[in-house]
């Protein structure tokens, strides 16, 4: 039988031979059958490893050509597993913005540190657009599964705190996905527009984060950078463009 103190020392030995995804799924693995908080300390034997480095990640890292988010879930942290949270640190460069998204499976408190940022949120069916701008010091809740964005209106780099309540809260970016539904479907959705039209939409979207608005750029002085585009949805025989 496969026992606790298996799998702990099966961990141990794996970290020193394995990439480090699959180290931290076999230390997940562990920490999901450890039946106490004291077992799951047991487990995390090291101190060192319940903390999260988020100025020197080298997981849960997505970037875009105007900045970048870092985030600790449990696929990236083990230690936040059975306590019910994770964490995204946002670092948005002048008028970058963390284009709209939703997290399937968490709420989200953000809280902005030192930028002004614009915010927007759709909720669901039949619920108003809700927008705002939130100073340094000030914070915001998206429920579960909502529409959301963040955008930084300056000039200088701005710093979000995402905070939810699940270890595992997921994310979902709007356009990438929407984008990479069958051809037909979305032709039908979009009122009858042709194929070229969608798949050349689908290859303009930026990689998040990504510059902002205008506007924004404009009155700070800057222009609009070439942006990587490599988060597209992947294209297999069910959403093939032909």
């Amino acid at each position: 039988m496969f026992s606790f103190s298996a799998a702990v020392v099966l961990s141990a030995l794996l970290s020193t031979v394995l990439s480090t995804p699959l180290v931290v799924s076999v230390e997940v693995a562990a920490l999901r059958l450890d039946p106490t908080q004291v077992d799951r300390l047991s487990t995390l034997s090291d101190d060192t490893q319940y903390v999260y480095d988020f100025f020197n990640p080298t997981t849960g890292i997505v970037s875009g050509a105007a900045g970048h988010t870092v985030t600790a879930t449990s696929g990236t942290f083990p230690a936040v597993v059975g306590n019910g949270v994770a964490m995204t640190i946002g670092f948005l460069g002048p008028c970058a913005m963390n284009s709209p998204h939703t997290h399937p499976r968490a709420a989200e408190i953000n809280f902005s540190v030192n930028g002004t940022l614009r915010t927007g949120m759709l909720a669901e069916n039949g619920a108003r657009f809700v927008v705002n701008e939130l100073p340094p010091g000030s914070m915001t809740v998206f429920p579960q599964g909502a529409i959301h964005f963040e955008m930084n209106t300056g000039c200088d780099v701005a710093m979000f705190v995402a905070a939810f309540n699940g270890e595992d809260p997921g994310v979902l970016q709007m356009a990438q996905r929407f984008m990479g539904l069958p051809v037909d479907i979305l032709q039908a959705t979009l009122g009858g527009l042709g194929v070229v039209e969608v798949e050349g939409l689908a290859k303009m979207i930026p990689d998040n984060i990504v510059a902002g608005t205008d506007e924004c750029l404009q009155r700070c002085g800057l222009t609009r950078p070439t942006q990587p585009t490599s988060q597209q949805q992947p294209r297999v025989s069910g959403n093939a463009y032909a």
